[in-house]
């Protein structure tokens, strides 16, 4: 009624029906209609403003006794066309034939959908889409909020209220949460699915930062954690378009309902927790679907069990895991960095440079590359290294396995200057592991060498203070371990041109 109202008030302007159009969605035969009816009635915008809608239903809309045999036997099917529109393949051209099949005196079929098009814009909900049934589902947060208060300040906190709606049955779902942060928007659209009891092939969300990260007309940027919501219930994110308000018309009804059928009665009352006002909100919600539509004489909850609750997929065994999304590339010691955990966590080293997507929860962190995971740790938050020794090069693996007192050990067979270069080594080392490597290759030079020869090569090391893993092959391959010398101590030398101590004393 409201769109009815502004028809005539624009009209009075000398707004063109053309421009009328535009501005309220309305095609150009129903705003005629409109214009006829209110010329017939002699009525102005004044007289009107403020009567209620029942009241001006009777008005422009006489009983049924007045109108044409013809035209009333017509408008007694459109409400069960409207219901039989949102199945599977059902056209108005099909519903056109079934009546001329039916009524000898039909309409022609420019007149049947002329006159269901006109019936139609009367509808308490104008529907501009033709919604099949099972087919969406919209989501909106709405503008106002609703408050709870603090037993122990006695503040009141605002909170927000999601709103989801079916688009064929118009069956609504409401409730409150604390934020609209990401956790908030998928736990309530999960409750929304699991209170009708299924999952449409899409879900049509506003243009929300916590659902659709950047907005397009043809290419919008899906939230990552949204989209792996949809993906759990197998269902699609189709966010509506940017300055299309045709896209959202229904959602934003359903936010107008909410806030008189659901709003307007608990006003007056205080809530102390998120659940006791969520609880009153559900007693409004039902109250509110059971209620008949003004003109198809059904509930909403009605038309939802005869049209569109078979049509809805089946819920999934179990609920959405909530967990955090973040990409990274992975590091040429093939580990991605998580930086909330401060943490590294290994992946297989074939995947170095690549990008990874990492899934993770409070308790496990799950790393995905092209749709397919390639590894799963438990979850660390303390600053380090999470490494499967399945994910390394097999050289790495081959020091992975050693330790300081195994090398240790090892040294000790060859000979006690073996031992004592590699204690040397690993002390000098900032981490035991950086000097692991040279360390293992001066006690396998024994295999060559045998191990006297090496041990002699380390004594030898070991008087000129050079702990390297090449200078000790050097001695051997040049064969300096069997020649028995101590390094050359040079005398003090005394000459006129040497200044001594003395001189800066």
């Amino acid at each position: 009624m409201e769109k009815i109202r502004e028809v005539l008030r624009l009209s009075e302007k000398g707004i063109s029906k053309r421009e009328i159009e535009r501005a309220l969605n309305v095609s150009r035969p129903v705003i005629t209609e409109y214009q006829e009816l209110f010329k017939r009635n002699q009525l102005t915008y004044i007289q009107i403003q403020n009567l209620t809608d029942e009241v001006l239903s009777e008005i422009l809309f006489p009983e049924a006794s007045n109108i044409p045999e013809k035209k009333r036997r017509i408008l007694s099917l459109f409400p069960e066309y409207v219901k039989e529109l949102t199945r599977p393949g059902v056209t108005l051209q099909l519903l056109w034939e079934e009546y001329r099949g039916k009524d000898n005196d039909s309409y022609s079929y420019s007149q049947f959908c002329f006159h269901y098009r006109v019936w139609k814009e009367q509808l308490e909900i104008c529907m501009h889409q033709e919604m099949k049934a099972g087919d969406k589902l919209f989501v909106d947060y709405t503008g106002n909020k609703l408050r709870v208060m603090d037993k122990d300040t006695g503040q009141e906190k605002e909170v927000e209220v999601f709103v989801g709606i079916l688009g064929a049955s118009q069956l609504i779902y409401a409730e409150a949460s604390l934020y609209q942060k990401q956790e908030d928007v998928i736990r309530s659209t999960e409750n929304c699915l699991h209170y009708y009891g299924g999952v449409p092939k899409a879900i049509v969300p506003d243009c929300m930062k916590t659902a659709v990260i950047k907005a397009n007309k043809y290419e919008p940027e899906i939230n990552p954690l949204y989209a792996d919501f949809a993906k759990h219930y197998d269902t699609v994110i189709f966010p509506t378009r940017p300055a299309s308000p045709r896209d959202k018309s229904l959602v934003e009804n359903a936010v107008r309902i909410v806030y008189r059928r659901i709003f307007a009665p608990l006003r007056n009352q205080i809530f102390y927790s998120i659940e006791e006002l969520n609880l009153c909100i559900r007693q409004e919600l039902e109250k509110l679907n059971i209620a008949p539509m003004q003109k198809l004489k059904l509930s909403r909850r009605q038309l939802f069990e005869q049209i569109e609750k078979s049509e809805l997929a089946a819920l999934p065994n179990s609920k959405y895991m909530l967990r955090k999304i973040t990409t990274a590339t992975v590091g040429l010691n093939y580990h991605v960095y998580l930086a909330e955990d401060k943490r590294y966590y290994s992946v297989p080293y074939i995947l170095r440079g690549n990008k990874i997507s990492l899934f993770y929860t409070d308790s496990a962190v799950e790393i995905i590359h092209k749709n397919e995971r390639v590894a799963i740790h438990e979850r660390n938050r303390n600053h380090g290294y999470s490494t499967n020794k399945e994910h390394m090069p097999s050289h790495h693996k081959f020091y992975s396995e050693w330790n300081p007192e195994r090398i240790q050990a090892m040294a000790d067979k060859v000979g006690e200057c073996v031992r004592s270069i590699v204690i040397k080594i690993m002390d000098q080392s900032k981490y035991p592991e950086q000097g692991f490597k040279s360390c293992i290759g001066i006690i396998q030079l024994s295999k060559k060498y045998g191990n006297e020869r090496v041990n002699k090569a380390c004594r030898k090391a070991i008087i000129f203070q050079s702990f390297q893993y090449t200078f000790i092959k050097n001695i051997l391959l040049n064969n300096q371990d069997e020649i028995e010398e101590e390094p050359t101590l040079f005398p003090d030398l005394v000459h006129e041109n040497i200044r001594g101590p003395v001189y800066y004393s």
